[in-house]
């Protein structure tokens, strides 16, 4: 007989997310709001293999006074249903994440039948894939439109096995053409050929209650299981406590005691003895530290620094625990807070429930030994990378929607760089504007944050299953923000090459000059005459975080010789400050000797320091506290969103009302309070905190001093880590600039990576284009074993390298000790080896000395030489760029004498370093240029919409340039009037 029972709205087993990435079309907080209206009771999340949903969904529930359930849907490699897992508690959650992250992690296949589940319900499908017997946790699920089949199955006979089951992907009827469209990305497929098997069913909607009851109503023993099932279901988390390791030691006072320890160690390794006011700092934050619990997270960051020293890998350790007096101690940072006036307050105090965060920096090639030893340290069950949900965006998006429209990669191009083009508008375009409307900031696909890394108390299967990217190691389904909002706080283990470039200058010096550069006389760096005279006139280039054109311009306009300054302009650098105009205000401060005024009374009290403008964090945080009155709790949460770590809209505009409304009560005037609020928004994923600021300054004085005093082994280390904000020949070139003697790639004297003696710097075989890896690694081992090459034939003899990788070797002249041209060079392994010979002949046992060919003189030119260089390095190196001009001119100007020609127009011949573009507030393009004069020296152009319209950038190479020099602070650039692309010469061999 029907149901006739009191109907509650607990029928929804299988509902999907857009977490159910490429498949989903419903966001977590919009499945659960409209399930709210429906009158759901309780509600099942069940996303297709990934469960990184779920913490935001049980959040979300009990905000809506929902009973939340958690499941996982699994699906095969084939996108075929096996089967969903329904998680009777936390237990059960648990489960169904270890065994969805054991295949993960294994990389095996999901089977075909569920395992045993012990705190878990297993539905399988019908009609296929159903067990011949089921245990007593599993049942089959019976879709609406699957009921008239149970009318001939033998299963209406066991109905105490079935339940209802109607999956739930869409609400809104636009929902299903949002989905095809889904599905045809991610099968990389036209939409017109997608199948019924790769889409959800237009039915799949989240019906009201009614609906379902009707649907079933034949049936109500379906229903009675149906209602059991999910009542004896529920998850709930705690998200007030921190998830972290709890202990380091095992024992919380035992933890106390030893950072004690550390801490008071360090204290006169780093202040000496009798400093009364580190004493007192030291030990104010350890009681601190303890009283709020977080004294296992310094130590365990402190075992991660112990390691890495012992094994000699250098780190830098910034983020908002460089203000710790405590992490200088244990020497997780070079920033002494007491030197900077930083206060531990501002970041650790009664109202924040989190740690600050620590970002250890390491070289590239260090980096995944230190994440071996976490994970081996702490255990692969309570360790995991940080995952993090890339979206679609933007171009991205015409890019990914033109493909399942079938249009030519051309059109494709087209739309992404230009959609708004009247040519790109068409009847299919219109439809690609509305569809990538609706998928802007959906969900793509998970990948990896950065270098976060959780360490925790419980397994992390408690929390999310686990994949397995192609860095190897296991990583949460989860984002940091979920991350944050459930209770951890990750660690940050980055690499920089940076880094890199500073420890592996040290050995080259070592090696080099026999000189030992210890990189952590910090101190003494910072107060070195001509280090600071190098930071003065912006000789930085390869200097970590210094040396873009905006910043040499920015240290010359400060006239920056110390390192305050520095960290001031650190900050001051990013985007926030510079978009908001406070960057050039805070450079007219500079220089006005105190002839500006300050914008509120409150501005002069808190930043005096920075002329009235926030530069940091700290600063942002003061002016909201002082001027605003939000309290510290509201300070932290703004404080969190500037720095990208807090996603809360709601939490965001509630705290934005919160100060306005603050100003009101203060009597500031509309025009006062909308100006503050502008200079506090434009921080918003931009800000540094001062400690963070102080660390990358740290790091910019130890790559200055060493290229101050060894500059030749700093850019060769510069070279071997690949660059940093410019490519390689940019870093060749300020070798030369310093006295080196840059040679091409020889056999006798190159090594893998690029080298000096003396002041001979030989480029690396890694440089060579289409050098083979195993060629390039095998020269120097053989040459090491078994001494120099004697010439062509005994290269040949001892190196496994066929025709066409020695026609690369000689092009580039690296046999060029033979004393023999390169076209005679190219007839001899012509003959040695034969025109189709590709590989070698095996090593013979007695080595026979071919007969020798005298060959008529070969003309080779310079010309020659540079085209083959340019081919094969991406350069010249044996001539310059403006060697290869066809005209002769060369400018009536170089760089070092514009600040003397201030309002004239000048003409000058510029190779192309690089572009930065920049869109007006008229939404037009605007660019900064960077260029090389014929010395080698930069200068900077700035090129204004109208001018670029007319003479726009044709690519990399040399340009003639007319314009107005203009100064801005003693750093003089040029306004580009006219400019042209000046033509090479032809290479004489095509």
């Amino acid at each position: 007989m029907p149901w006739q029972g009191p109907w509650r709205c607990e029928m929804y087993l299988n509902c999907h997310s857009y977490y159910s990435l490429r498949y989903g079309t419903i966001s977590v907080e919009d499945l659960v709001t409209e399930a709210k209206k429906n009158g759901a009771d309780a509600l099942a999340l069940t996303d297709i293999n990934n469960t990184m949903g779920t913490i935001d969904f049980v959040k979300e529930c009990h905000i809506n006074g929902i009973r939340p359930v958690a499941g996982i849907e699994f699906r095969d490699d084939k996108h075929r249903l096996l089967y969903t897992a329904i998680a009777l508690n936390n237990k059960g959650f648990r489960e169904i994440n270890e065994f969805l992250t054991h295949h993960n992690l294994a990389e095996t296949q999901l089977p075909a039948l569920a395992p045993v589940f012990h705190d878990a319900y297993i539905i399988y499908p019908y009609p296929s894939g159903i067990p011949l017997k089921l245990r007593e946790n599993e049942f089959i699920g019976i879709q609406p439109h699957e009921l008239r089949k149970l009318v001939t199955s033998k299963l209406r006979y066991r109905q105490d096995r079935l339940v209802a089951f109607h999956p739930v992907t869409f609400i809104k009827d636009t929902d299903y053409l949002l989905h095809r469209h889904l599905r045809a990305i991610d099968n990389n497929t036209l939409l017109s050929k997608l199948t019924a098997e790769q889409l959800a069913s237009p039915k799949e909607k989240l019906l009201p209650p009614d609906f379902i009851e009707i649907i079933y109503g034949d049936y109500p023993e379906i229903i009675r299981n149906t209602k059991q099932l999910i009542d004896n279901c529920g998850i709930d988390f705690d998200y007030s406590t921190v998830k972290n390791k709890q202990t380091f030691t095992g024992s919380r006072y035992d933890d106390k005691l030893l950072l004690e320890k550390l801490a008071y160690d360090g204290l006169e390794y780093r202040y000496g003895k009798g400093n009364k006011e580190a004493v007192k700092r030291v030990k104010h934050e350890l009681e601190v530290i303890d009283s709020l619990g977080f004294s296992s997270y310094f130590l365990i960051t402190w075992d991660i620094i112990r390691y890495s020293m012992s094994r000699g890998f250098y780190h830098v350790g910034r983020g908002s625990g460089a203000n710790s007096i405590v992490a200088y101690c244990l020497k997780i940072t070079d920033v002494d807070p007491i030197e900077l006036d930083l206060y531990f307050e501002r970041f650790i105090n009664p109202k924040r429930t989190s740690p600050p965060d620590f970002d250890i920096d390491y070289s590239w090639k260090d980096r995944e030994e230190v994440q071996d030893y976490i994970f081996k340290r702490y255990g692969t069950k309570h360790t995991a990378l940080i995952g993090t949900v890339t979206t679609f965006k933007d171009r991205a998006i015409f890019r990914e929607l033109g493909k399942v429209y079938g249009l030519p990669k051309e059109e494709i191009d087209s739309l992404a760089d230009n959609p708004a083009a009247e040519s790109n508008r068409n009847s299919i375009t219109e439809q690609l504007f509305r569809i990538g409307n609706l998928l802007m900031d959906f969900p793509n696909i998970r990948s990896i944050h950065a270098g976060g890394i959780v360490i925790s108390e419980e397994p992390v299967t408690c929390y999310t299953a686990l994949d397995l990217p192609p860095k190897g190691f296991p990583t949460t389904q989860f984002d940091m923000y979920v991350a944050d909002t459930i209770g951890y706080e990750k660690l940050d283990i980055l690499s920089q090459r940076g880094i890199g470039h500073i420890n592996e200058s040290v050995d080259i010096i070592r090696r080099n000059r026999g000189i030992r550069v210890d990189v952590h006389q910090v101190s003494r760096f910072k107060k070195d005459p001509e280090t600071n005279r190098m930071l003065n006139i912006g000789e930085t280039n390869g200097c970590f975080y210094i040396e873009s054109p905006a910043m040499r311009g920015l240290l010359r306009k400060l006239r920056c010789d110390n390192y305050p300054g520095l960290v001031a302009a650190s900050s001051i650098i990013r985007p926030g400050v510079a978009k908001s105009g406070m960057m050039k205000e805070y450079i007219r401060r500079f220089h006005s000797n105190g002839d500006f005024r300050y914008l509120h009374p409150v501005m002069e009290e808190q930043l005096k320091e920075t002329f009235g403008v926030m530069v940091y964090q700290e600063d942002v945080i003061k002016i909201c506290h002082h001027f605003a009155g939000l309290d510290l709790s509201d300070a932290d949460i703004l404080r969190r969103a500037m720095a990208g770590r807090f996603r809360s809209k709601k939490e965001f505009e509630r705290i934005r009302s919160k100060f306005f409304e603050n100003c009101r009560e203060r009597g500031y005037s509309d025009e006062l309070t909308s100006e503050v609020w502008r200079q506090i928004s434009s921080f918003a994923g931009y800000a540094f905190s001062k400690a963070h600021s102080a660390s990358y300054a740290v790091e910019s004085y130890q790559s200055l001093y060493l290229k101050t005093y060894f500059p030749l082994e700093f850019m060769v280390a510069v070279i071997n880590n690949f660059g940093g904000f410019y490519r390689t020949w940019v870093y060749v070139n300020e070798a030369r600039r310093r006295g080196g003697n840059i040679c091409l790639p020889c056999v006798n004297n190159s090594m893998y990576m690029t080298s000096i003696k003396e002041k001979d710097i030989y480029l690396s075989f890694v440089h060579v284009m289409n050098l083979e890896s195993q060629i390039a690694k095998a020269i120097p081992e053989e040459r090491e074993k078994n001494g120099e090459f004697t010439s062509l034939e005994d290269f040949i003899h001892r190196i496994p390298a066929g025709n066409e990788q020695l026609v690369i070797l000689i092009r580039l002249d690296a046999f060029r000790f033979t004393g023999k041209t390169k076209k005679q060079l190219l007839w001899e392994a012509h003959m040695l080896l034969g025109k189709n010979e590709k590989e070698p002949k095996n090593r013979q046992l007695f080595y026979e000395k071919p007969k020798e060919f005298v060959l008529p003189e070969l003309e080779q030119s310079r010309i020659e030489d540079a085209y083959d260089e340019i081919e094969l390095l991406g350069f010249p190196v044996s001539v310059s760029d403006f060697d290869l001009l066809e005209t002769r001119f060369r400018g009536n100007i170089l760089s070092r004498d514009l600040i003397h020609h201030v309002k004239r127009k000048v003409r000058i011949l510029g190779d192309l370093v690089t572009i930065k573009n920049v869109r007006t507030v008229k939404h037009e393009w605007m660019h900064f240029g960077c260029f090389f004069d014929t010395a080698g020296e930069f200068f900077d152009t700035v090129h204004f919409p109208d001018s670029l319209k007319q003479y726009p950038f044709r690519g990399y190479g040399v340009y003639l340039i007319l314009g107005k020099v203009v100064e801005e602070f003693g750093f003089p650039s040029i306004e580009v009037e006219k400019m042209a692309k000046l033509p090479f010469k032809k290479d004489p061999r095509y």
